[in-house]
C-alpha cells in the first residue's frame, strides 16, 4: 500500500497496486492481462501518475514511463506487441530538450500512455512529480487528496492542483520537480513556511 512506502524505489514494481483500492487492482490487473510492463522490462518500465496516487478520475489513463537508449528497437517493441491495439497512435517530440517517443492505445478498461526518453526512469519528470506528489499527500492526509480530486474534477491539471492546494509560488511543474529531491522532514519545513 502507498501509506508503507519509504522511499521513491517502492514505486518501481506495481505489486503495490495489489494492496490498493478498487481501481488500482484492475490497473494491475490490466497491466498484467496485457503483458504491458512484461513487454516493455528492457526499458525499465514504471507506472506514474494518478492512478499510484488515488487522485484518479474515470477517464485517467495508465502512464507508463521508459528509459530508451536504442529507439529503434523501442519503436519495433512497442510496434510488435500493441499496435493491433484499438486507437493506437504514436507521436515524437522534443520534451525537455530531448526526443520523447509517445504511444497511446486502449485496453478496454484504461487508456494507456507509453512515454520513452533515454534519461533514466527516476529522474524522468512524470516520476518525480508523482514522488513529491505522494510525500505531499502523506503531510496533507485524506483532505488534500479529496481538494486536489476536486480541483481535477473542476479540470486543473495535477500539478497545479497541488500547487494551488499547497500554495507552491512559481510554476508547478518546475516547483514540484525541485522539491522532489527533498526528504519529507524537509518538504514538511517548506510547505509550512
Amino acid at each position: 500500500m502507498l501509506h508503507a512506502m519509504q522511499t521513491e524505489h517502492a514505486f518501481l514494481c506495481p505489486n503495490y497496486l495489489l494492496a490498493g483500492t478498487p481501481r488500482q487492482q484492475q490497473a494491475y490487473q490490466t497491466l498484467a492481462e496485457h503483458h504491458i510492463l512484461q513487454h516493455l522490462m528492457s526499458f525499465q518500465p514504471v507506472l506514474c501518475g494518478t492512478i499510484p496516487l488515488n487522485i484518479d478520475l474515470n477517464t485517467s489513463d495508465l502512464d507508463i514511463i521508459c528509459t530508451v537508449t536504442n529507439a529503434d528497437r523501442f519503436r519495433k517493441q512497442i510496434y510488435t506487441h500493441f499496435s493491433r491495439y484499438p486507437a493506437f497512435e504514436y507521436t515524437e517530440r522534443l520534451f525537455q530538450d530531448e526526443p520523447s517517443f509517445i504511444f497511446r492505445f486502449e485496453t478496454g478498461l484504461f487508456p494507456v500512455e507509453i512515454f520513452g526518453q533515454a534519461t533514466p526512469v527516476a529522474t524522468q519528470a512524470a516520476f518525480r512529480h508523482m514522488w513529491v506528489e505522494y510525500l505531499l499527500l502523506q503531510l496533507g492526509g485524506e483532505p488534500a487528496r479529496q481538494a486536489i480530486r476536486q480541483l481535477k474534477q473542476n479540470g486543473v491539471k495535477t500539478e497545479p492542483a497541488f500547487a494551488r492546494y499547497f500554495q507552491l509560488d512559481g510554476d508547478p511543474y518546475r516547483r514540484l520537480y525541485e522539491l522532489s529531491f527533498l526528504t519529507l522532514t524537509e518538504l514538511k519545513a517548506h510547505i509550512s513556511r
